[in-house]
């Protein structure tokens, strides 16, 4: 056979293009990128749950100064603010700092090149920050209840309450982070978004302005801190219990679609 009798076949040949990976998908990329953002948080976990419970421990003590012990709805609110507070702190300030820091730095443009979808990387990292939060809260609250003399036998519904808020303030806090034009505007909004959670969420709110108390209505985790006050009373009403976190859950969902979307406008594609 000669040279040009085998070109012809050789043509074809060198014009066949392999078939491309298929794309990865958003559970197993999810899966991935906790686990990498869980190792990276594992170096600070135990002053991160010092300072985060430790802030909010103090907070009682102090509180419990001027509010009365036993079953009334300031005493529920305090203690119930106050265990979400463990939450805000690691969701919104320190997750914010995070992404802002990590879009300061060109970190972003790493995570842009893996073919992972965007609400994975988000929600991965959220869900890391958020994984250290239960222990503070339930610590929280148990001194909290011990402390205002309530009743220690629904902690059981922070369970549900501290993945709820953490995703409503985790997106809020990655949307700050990944929007803020530099890295010192990040970590002030995400300071101020935790003022506005200990605030807000803290303090009796039958003492607040009216104009204040909307703000309050604005703010996802208030409807953790209001499902988890409920249950301190003498026969908890579980059906507002359910609204208010759904509600938390539906602000969840917005706010870490929100957060997706702050991360494809900002982040870099090849």
């Amino acid at each position: 056979m000669t040279l040009l009798d085998a070109a012809p076949d050789a043509a074809p040949r060198a014009a066949t293009v392999a078939p491309l990976a298929p794309a990865a998908r958003l559970l197993p990329s999810l899966a991935a990128v906790y686990r990498a953002q869980l190792a990276r948080a594992k170096v600070a976990r135990i002053p991160l749950l010092f300072v985060a419970t430790f802030q909010s421990l103090g907070i009682l003590v102090m509180m419990r100064g001027v509010v009365d012990p036993g079953d009334n709805p300031s005493a529920h609110a305090v203690v119930a603010g106050s265990s979400v507070l463990v939450v805000a702190f690691v969701a919104l300030n320190l997750l914010s700092q995070y992404f802002g820091r990590l879009r300061a730095d060109g970190g972003l443009d790493h995570y842009a090149t893996l073919p992972v979808p965007p609400a994975s990387v988000v929600l991965g990292a959220a869900a890391a920050y958020a994984s250290f939060t239960l222990p503070g809260a339930l610590v929280t609250a148990g001194v909290g209840a011990v402390l205002f003399q309530l009743p220690l036998a629904h902690l059981w519904v922070l369970l549900a309450v501290v993945p709820l808020a953490g995703a409503a303030l985790a997106g809020l806090g990655a949307t700050c982070g990944l929007l803020a034009p530099r890295q010192e505007i990040a970590t002030l909004l995400g300071q101020l978004g935790m003022s506005a959670a200990l605030l807000l969420g803290v303090l009796p709110v039958a003492h607040l302005p009216g104009p204040v108390q909307w703000l309050r209505d604005l703010l996802p985790s208030t409807y953790g801190v209001e499902a988890f006050a409920r249950t301190f009373t003498a026969a908890p009403d579980w059906a507002a219990v359910g609204g208010d976190l759904a509600v938390c859950g539906v602000a969840g969902l917005l706010s870490l679609s929100l957060a997706t979307w702050a991360y494809r406008r900002v982040a870099v594609r090849p």
